[in-house]
Parts: structure tokens; sequence; C-alpha cells
């Protein structure tokens, strides 16, 4: 079998695992948190780079910064994971779903100002496979309408629009390091703040509503209750593994580009053949590679495919059930139609994307691709 994902390993995640023991601090803030948030707010020219247990909490925090209430709408794409309204929803806001562009499949972002209304608080761009949204548009909506602009760059760690870094260019970024991730540190993400109001909150809110952050930095003589929050750190245990992969940063982004185009190269012949559509990474947008899909041209084909990469040994998935469509949304907010979302997610077929895949097990990946779409269109 051919798996669809395995975890990274780069060699020195045990290694720092056991120094993280030596340093005597495996919770939350300790050398390896440290390295990895200083490595991305130089790397990436973050402000302000706050590590997390997820990106899903990330995102909490985002919420909880600009002060989500109940009657708040938030708009995003449907085509997501459902972190992404979830960390709206528990603040009691309604998501309001945008469709998608057919190119990239990130959200339309000629569709967002037509949704606006006088409860909106916030846009949620969703930078799909890594490839960015046009970031100036949405900019441009947002400040017309005074907005905030939360990126959700799960996928797009090191990936660039127009030469800025996914998760820099809105008020807030949130990246996830999940295992299934180009960087990972098994659970795991970062809250990147752009704007310096919120900074020292941010701090606040990550570390259970005090200012201990402040206390270890020598700032205060002793910590107390300021503000509301949670426990948002991430043990330094995780935070070492990913600091292991974050030093190969530019090999394991080769490594996936290397990927991305064995199989373009391998399958745009069957592309131009009309047997399926091959991911559009846009003239704006420096991808970094992180999942390859097609686009069949009917669900039922997409469908088929799938069972026969399986009969072959192959893992391959299809992604997100448009999350306007799913029963919680339906029960509590209505029927939608979301007409670019719906034909597309159904059509989508991801093929197998990781660091240690190798060119033979690509090789056959393609060639099972094309003797199915030789034997089914003939």
């Amino acid at each position: 079998m051919i798996p669809f994902n395995r975890q990274i390993f780069m060699g020195n995640e045990l290694k720092y695992i056991q120094d993280a023991y030596v340093q005597g601090k495996i919770s939350g803030d300790g050398k390896y948190t440290k390295l990895c948030s200083e490595f991305m707010e130089r790397r990436f020219s973050a402000k302000k780079v706050l590590l997390t247990s997820s990106c899903t909490q990330a995102l909490e925090l985002a919420a909880l910064l600009i002060d989500i209430n109940p009657g708040d709408e938030v708009i995003m794409p449907s085509y997501t994971f459902v972190s992404t309204a979830n960390a709206f929803v528990l603040r009691g806001a309604r998501p309001i779903f945008c469709d998608i562009r057919s190119d990239n499949l990130n959200i339309d972002e000629e569709k967002i100002e037509a949704l606006i209304t006088d409860r909106t608080k916030a846009i949620v761009p969703v930078h799909y496979a890594g490839v960015a949204c046009d970031m100036d548009r949405i900019m441009e909506i947002a400040d017309a309408h005074n907005l905030y602009v939360i990126e959700d760059a799960a996928q797009g760690v090191n990936a660039q629009f127009k030469g800025k870094y996914l998760g820099t260019i809105g008020h807030f970024g949130c990246y996830s390091f999940h295992e299934t991730k180009n960087y990972s540190m098994g659970e795991g993400g970062a809250l990147v703040v752009n704007d310096e109001r919120f900074i020292e909150r941010a701090e606040i809110i990550r570390e259970k509503g005090t200012d201990r952050s402040k206390f270890y930095r020598g700032e205060i003589d002793k910590y107390s209750w300021v503000d509301v929050g949670s426990s948002y750190l991430p043990s330094d245990i995780s935070a070492a593994i990913l600091w292991a992969q974050l030093e190969h940063l530019d090999k394991i982004q080769e490594k996936r580009r290397h990927i991305h185009e064995m199989y373009f190269n391998g399958l745009s012949y069957l592309e131009e053949k009309g047997r399926f559509r091959l991911p559009i990474i846009n003239d704006y947008a420096e991808s970094n590679y992180h999942l390859f899909y097609l686009l069949m041209n009917t669900e039922e084909e997409r469908d088929n495919l799938l069972s026969h990469l399986k009969e072959n040994g192959i893992h391959a998935v299809f992604h997100y059930v448009p999350l306007h469509l799913s029963a919680f949304y339906r029960g509590r907010f209505g029927d939608e139609s979301l007409h670019v979302t719906e034909e597309l997610s159904g059509r989508l077929l991801r093929l197998p994307m990781f660091y240690d895949l190798r060119d033979d097990d690509i090789y056959v990946i393609i060639e099972i691709l094309r003797d199915y779409s030789y034997a089914s269109f003939s």
C-alpha cells in the first residue's frame, strides 16, 4: 500500500526531545518553543508568532482577540475544515459562507462584498492547498468596511502572495503543524499577530488570561488574572519536534515541489485529453505544494477512480464535505446553496503527498492513472 500521508521525520527529533528534558522545562514556552517562534518571526517577517496546540486554537485565539460576540457574522468559504467555522460559532457568531473560485478553489473575493452587513465582523480567507487567495482585493474590501482579516493559513506555511508570506498579510494568521502538514509537530499550530495592538493581549489570553509571560521576562514581580483566556501552549516536547523540521524548511518545500512537478508533468497529457483537471497555481502565488489533487469530470468518475486506486494499493482520498451542507449547519442556520463549491467538491480527488514519497511510487501512481484512463475512455 502506498499511504496517503506519512509523518515526516528529518532526523534530529529524538535528539531535541531528549535535550528538552535536559533543559528541565518541557511545558510551554521552553527553549524549543522560543526557537520555533523566533525563527518564524525572522523568516516570515512576522511581528509576533505564538505557538499553540493546534491551528484550531489559533483561530479561537483570534476570535477572542477581536471580541467576537453572539450575533456577529464572519465571512468565510464553506469549502474548508470545520475548525474555520467552529472558532467563531463557539463565540455565538454565524458563519456566512462565500462561494469559491473555480481555478484555485479559494474564496471568491468578488463575491465577498455582497455578503457584508452591519453585523459583519471579519473575513476569514482560507489558502487552499497552499495557494494564496487574492489578498490585495480581500484587504481592500476589509479596509473599506472596517473589518478584520484572519488568514486561515493552515495549509499555507512558507507559501507566499506577491512575495509576502501567507499568514502575515491580514490582522492575524493561523498555521497548522498537524501530522498531515508540510511541517509537523504531530498536533500543533501557531497564531501570527500582525497588528501590534493585539500582541500583549494575545500573550495574556494564551496564558490562561494572566500576564505570566511578562513575569517570566522579568517585567513584573508577580502575575495575576487580568483577562479571559485559556491554556493554548503546546508542550516544549512538541516544539522540539517542530524545530527539527523548521531547520530544513527549504529542503522540505523543495522535495514537495519535486513531487508536485512529477505528478503534474506525468499527468498533463491526460489533462489535455480531458480526463481531469490538474491544480492551478496563480501567477501571484508561490505555493508550498501542500497537496496534489485531480478534478474529475463527474462525482461518479471520482468515486470509481478512488476505488480503482484502492484496489491497486494506493490510498487516495477526497477532501471536505462543504460545511453549508452539514447537518449541524442546516440544523442551526437553514439551507444555503453555493454552486461552485458544491459542483467542484464532489469531483476532487487527492493523491498521496508526503516528504518521503519515493519517485518510484509516483511513477507507479502515474502509470495506474494512465492505464485506468485509457481503459475507461477507450
